[in-house]
Formats: C-alpha cells, sequence, structure tokens
C-alpha cells in the first residue's frame, strides 16, 4: 500500500497560496526594533510578498497537496 505523504506543518503556516498558484510570505522585519525604521517601511511590510522562482520548488516539495 503506498502510504500519503504528509504536509510540512511549519510551510503551511507560513505560506499561502494565492487562486493562480502564486505563493505568499509574510514580510520579513516586523517583528522588533521598529522605532528605528520609516513609518512607510512599516506599513509597506503590512503586506504579503510574493515568493521568489527559485524557492518555488522548495516550498512545492514540502505542501504535495497544494499543487
Amino acid at each position: 500500500m503506498k502510504q500519503k505523504i504528509k504536509t510540512k506543518k511549519s510551510a503551511a503556516k507560513r505560506f499561502k497560496i494565492t487562486g493562480t498558484g502564486k505563493v505568499m510570505v509574510n514580510s520579513a522585519g516586523r517583528r522588533h526594533l521598529l522605532e528605528k525604521k520609516r513609518k512607510n517601511g512599516k506599513r509597506q511590510k503590512r503586506k504579503y510578498a510574493q515568493v521568489s522562482p527559485s524557492d518555488m520548488a522548495k516550498i512545492k516539495a514540502c505542501l504535495p497537496g497544494v499543487f
């Protein structure tokens, strides 16, 4: 009997898949030391960022049921 491939739960919590298949991730740099950072930069980091194409293969391996 063939076993199911399990999803890496740490990856499932970090990445979000859009309807068109893009992989989105939270922007880095929003945890601490925010008083030094510009207001405009902090506001822009609230959005999700698209994952680079070079990392897509690694993410697809961690999320087998999504793609």
